[in-house]
């Protein structure tokens, strides 16, 4: 026994001293590293390249809807976002960005989600191998399916199987498949935030475009009359309002007529709408000779014309709330006789009630008197009070 102990006691001693020489040799090597820098095959340094810049305009979808985005298993969805992305631009009156489509392992298989600028704006779900049935408002029937919603409007709607299309249809659904739901669903979403989508290097090829049909207009326009930021912003606000911007000349004509006087977007911005007012009102009622408005009750009007300050108002609390209200009654009534919900208001308040109602109720259109062209007939709906 005493001669195994020592056996073993020599041989854990070798065991010790063979780990320092190994750590002492490791160190060593590291240093000799440090000093003459990373041997060849060695990862690089890094750079900024390491740092991609973000989307302007994204998709990711989970696992179970990436066949409809692969063209080798018969997905049309890049199609329809390319048909999609051309009719927007042709209707927003700028290039909107290109679509960058991924999947993405840590959402739900059946879902996908839309991203602005690297950030999630909208999610939704829907069934690949089934076919979505919206009710459009009065059906016939029910349809079996699994209960669910459109993304982009909120309607009622069943999955249904691919066999039941017939029968839904002649119950009165529309029926419309999964790549459908998904491109609608961007589409709608391209238009509610197309005022991010432009920025600075979009306007400035808005007006290099420009420029090759009216080249004294923007050379005056900026930057000697305006920077091109002013001009971005006016744009800005255009689109958030609903306005596209395919109207580029009178816009720029507009800018240069009141840039001279004032440079706050805000007043450039009425100053513009009052330009292209008959647009405007085209892009609201089309042909109709005749333009539903509802007023503001005298009192009610200069309250608001007491309370605006700048851009912004100061409202009480419990007023805004019951102007919202009676806002949101009239539209819901203009809805019903399918008529526009339009608000007609002095222009020294329309900007900071738009800005107030345009998420809390976006149907409402919100004009100044001056935006209305001299021969467009009014028929008053009602009094806001």
């Amino acid at each position: 026994f005493l001669t195994l102990a020592a056996g073993l006691g020599w041989l854990a001693w070798r065991m010790h001293q063979h780990e320092r020489a190994e750590a002492a040799r490791q160190a060593e090597e590291a240093a000799r590293q440090l000093v003459a820098g990373p041997a060849p095959g060695a990862p690089a340094e890094l750079s900024w390249d390491e740092v991609r810049p973000v989307d302007a305009l994204g998709l990711e979808v989970g696992f179970r809807l990436i066949p409809l985005v692969d063209k080798g298993q018969g997905g049309d969805l890049m199609a329809r976002i390319k048909a999609i992305r051309r009719k927007q631009t042709q209707d927003l009156g700028f290039l909107v960005p290109a679509v960058h489509i991924r999947d993405n392992l840590d959402l739900p298989p059946n879902q996908y989600r839309v991203l602005v600028h690297g950030v999630p704006v909208a999610v939704g779900e829907v069934h690949p191998d089934r076919e979505m049935a919206l009710n459009p408002g009065q059906v016939f029937g029910e349809v079996q399916g699994i209960p669910g919603r459109d993304p982009a409007f909120g309607l009622e709607a069943v999955w249904v199987q691919p066999a039941q299309r017939a029968q839904a249809e002649s119950l009165g659904y529309t029926v419309v498949d999964p790549a459908t739901v998904i491109a609608t669903h961007l589409s709608h979403l391209i238009r509610e935030h197309a005022s991010e989508l432009l920025g600075l290097e979009e306007v400035q090829a808005l007006l290099d475009t420009l420029k090759k049909s009216a080249p004294k207009l923007v050379e005056d326009l900026t930057p000697k009359t305006l920077p091109l930021a002013v001009v971005a912003r006016v744009l800005q606000n255009l689109l958030a309002e609903k306005v596209p911007i395919r109207q580029i000349r009178q816009i720029a004509e507009a800018l240069l007529e009141h840039g001279a006087a004032t440079q706050d977007p805000a007043q450039l911005t009425a100053a513009v709408r009052t330009a292209l007012g008959r647009f405007i009102v085209q892009e609201i009622n089309g042909m109709n000779p005749e333009l539903p408005v509802y007023t503001l009750a005298p009192q009610l009007e200069r309250i608001l014309q007491d309370s605006v300050n700048g851009n912004t108002a100061a409202l009480e609390p419990g007023l805004a709330e019951r102007l919202q209200e009676s806002l949101a009654d009239c539209v819901q009534r203009q809805e019903a006789r399918g008529e526009p919900a339009v608000l007609l208001v002095p222009g020294g308040v329309r900007g900071v009630l738009s800005r107030m109602f345009r998420h809390g109720i976006p149907s409402l259109q919100v004009l100044a008197y001056g935006e209305i062209p001299e021969d467009k007939r009014l028929k008053l709906v009602g009094s806001i009070g």
